[in-house]
Parts: structure tokens; sequence; C-alpha cells
């Protein structure tokens, strides 16, 4: 009799309780392949996720996914020119490939990849651990590759652990460059300097920025310390001076040309200070659309007086992942200072937590065969 091989994975059964299962190994049809993760990224949607699950239902968790191709399809390799053995970044947006978006690159923006509005479709991190073949997440020692994944080759001489940066970097890239064309001369406020911050701060310096501002709060003192090692010309924190008269002192009173909300979660409040802190006209304000509730006294007057145009951050596309990669593989800045944290599979509660909790932890990467 034949032994079935099983798959460990880290499944999400309820808010804050992680359940540890077994999987059979899935076979591998010739259009699709099977991930070896190696690290799984862990960001402030799975903390916001953990502890409020957006639906109800068993969940493998990661959407930072590193890995090798461990088995591949004739068809995926022919398709890819990628082949067993190669480090690949999967992205977690799962597109149709059909429609105008996924022509372009910006799978972000595809419906099949919206799971709030269409729940059949399939996106990494976020798909129910009881559809078939299960393995749709980075919690588990291998993830299931249909025909439409998005991958990108890890650039030789760039480490997983490294590697595991790509999403938020990506971000940077995408938030800062592409939606709100930073560059050369920018003024920038960067608010909150975790991960997605730093990258913004990355992002922002490489391209020409000449000031560069990030806020935080006391919890984020080594955080702050970071950013201004990673290019901040400027650290704010907020609890103990204000930011919005710390702003107009260090730009002479004309304040700043963008502003990125980058605190994961802090409302309506980065929101007001980013139309406050421009004071010349035509400035770009990038909100988390997500985050930011209803209210009925928002300021659009003012922005429609100062020429504010609004953006919302919604991920990344293909361009800005390989654009990342390229970042990391560059050894211009210190990544090290980001990816503060790993831990082992056995201790996933312990790592989704660690990223909400203390100052100290900025980027976790989470390991499944540590």
């Amino acid at each position: 009799m034949s032994v079935v091989e099983k798959v460990n994975a880290a499944v999400r059964v309820a808010p804050q309780v992680t359940e540890f299962r077994e999987y059979d190994m899935p076979d591998i049809p010739p259009e699709a392949a099977l991930l070896k993760v190696e690290v799984a990224g862990i960001c402030g949607t799975d903390v916001k996720f953990y502890s409020k699950p957006p639906f109800e239902g068993p969940v493998i968790m990661g959407h930072e996914n590193i890995g090798y191709i461990a088995k591949a399809g004739k068809i995926f390799q022919e398709r890819r020119g990628l082949k067993e053995g190669d480090m690949v970044f999967a992205e977690h947006y799962v597109g149709c490939m059909d429609c105008e978006w996924c022509h372009k690159g910006e799978y972000r923006l595809c419906m099949y990849t919206d799971w709030r509005r269409f729940p059949e479709g399939l996106r990494f991190g976020y798909t129910l651990a009881e559809r078939a073949p299960h393995l749709f997440g980075g919690f588990a020692e291998y993830m299931y590759l249909p025909w439409n994944s998005v991958l990108h080759k890890v650039p030789d001489g760039l480490s997983a652990e490294h590697a595991g940066v790509v999403t938020p970097m990506a971000n940077g890239i995408q938030w800062a460059l592409f939606d709100c064309g930073v560059g050369y001369d920018s003024r920038v406020l960067i608010q909150g300097p975790g991960q997605q911050g730093l990258c913004n701060t990355i992002a922002s310096k490489t391209a020409g920025a000449s000031l560069i501002i990030v806020t935080g709060t006391s919890k984020d003192v080594k955080r702050l310390q970071v950013a201004k090692n990673l290019g901040a010309d400027v650290v704010i924190n907020v609890e103990e001076e204000d930011p919005l008269e710390k702003i107009m002192e260090v730009t002479g009173g004309e304040g700043v040309d963008v502003s990125l909300d980058c605190t994961a979660g802090a409302g309506t409040i980065p929101v007001l200070l980013g139309i406050e802190a421009m004071k010349r006209k035509g400035g770009t304000l990038q909100i988390q659309g997500e985050d930011v509730p209803d209210f009925p006294n928002f300021p659009l007057g003012k922005i429609g007086n100062k020429y504010i145009t609004v953006k919302a951050a919604r991920g990344h596309n293909y361009e800005s992942c390989e654009l990342a990669l390229k970042q990391l593989n560059s050894d211009r800045y210190d990544i090290g200072q980001i990816t503060t944290h790993k831990f082992g599979l056995k201790d996933t509660h312990d790592a989704i937590n660690a990223v909400g909790g203390s100052g100290d932890v900025i980027h976790v990467s989470m390991m499944p065969w540590a």
C-alpha cells in the first residue's frame, strides 16, 4: 500500500486561533506547479485579519511568499520559462488573465482578485482552505500554484529572507513613484515607520526626493531610527511634538508635495494631517481606503482649494514587483534593518502578533521549514 505524502499547514480557524493540519500532497496537472515555501512575510493586514477575520471558515494565511518550484507540469514550464529548483516570488493576486487589467499587469484591479465582491476568485492567503487542493497560503510547507499564478523569478544572489520584503517594497514603488509621482526634488510625508513606510522611504529616496519626513509614535522609536538610516531627513514622534508645526518648520511654511498613509489603520488622522500638510497647490494625498471610515465633516473644500489629487493604496502591479526585486538585490540599502525577526511554522500565532506588538519588530519572516 502506497503512503500518501502530507503537507503541514497553520490554519486560522477563528479569531486569534491557529490550528495545525495535514493535507494530502496535491496532484500537479501539466499547467500547474507546487511551491516549496521558504519565506512567508507577515504584514499589518495579517495582524488585522488574524484578530478580525473578514469571513468565517478556515484559511491558510500568508500572502507574501517566496519559495522554490518543487514540482512543475510540462505546460507550466514551457509557458513560464521556469523549471524545478527556481526561486520565485508568488504575488497574492491570482488574476483571471483575460480582463483589461490583467493584460496591463494590473492584477490588483482584476475583479477575480477582489475576494470581497468575488468570493469565487483565488487569492493566496485569503482563500478558504476547504477549497481543493487546499494549499492556497504561505503558512504551509508547500503552496499550490494554479495556471494563472503571477510569478517573478528571484534574481541570483538575493536571499529568500531579503526577497521576502518584495511585497512592501513593491508597494513603496507603486504608491510613492507610480501612483503619487514622487520624483526629483519632491517633498514627501510618510506617516508610519513600519515595513510599508520604510519601503516608501527607500523608494522616495531612490527617486530623488529632496525632503522625506517620517512620522511615528513613542512605540516606534527604533523604527524611526531605521527610517533615518534608510534615507529619511526628518522623523517626528507625534506624541512628543506637533507634527503639522514641525512639517511647516522644516519646509519653510510651504508644506509637502505628497502625503503617504502607511499607518495600517489610524483612520482619519493621517488623512486630515496629510491635507493640512499640503500648503502648495497640486499635491497628492494617498490614503488607505479600507481603513478610513466615512465621516461627514470631510474637508472637501480644502481638497478643492489646494487642488489635491487623492489616490487610494491598492497593492502593486507587475512592474513594481520586478523593480522591487532589483532594488532588494542592489545592496544600496541595508535591508537587514527591516528583516528583524524569524519564526518557524509552529510559532505562527506568536509570529503574527509580534508584528502588531513591540516596536522592535518590523518585518517577520515565517519560515515553514525552520
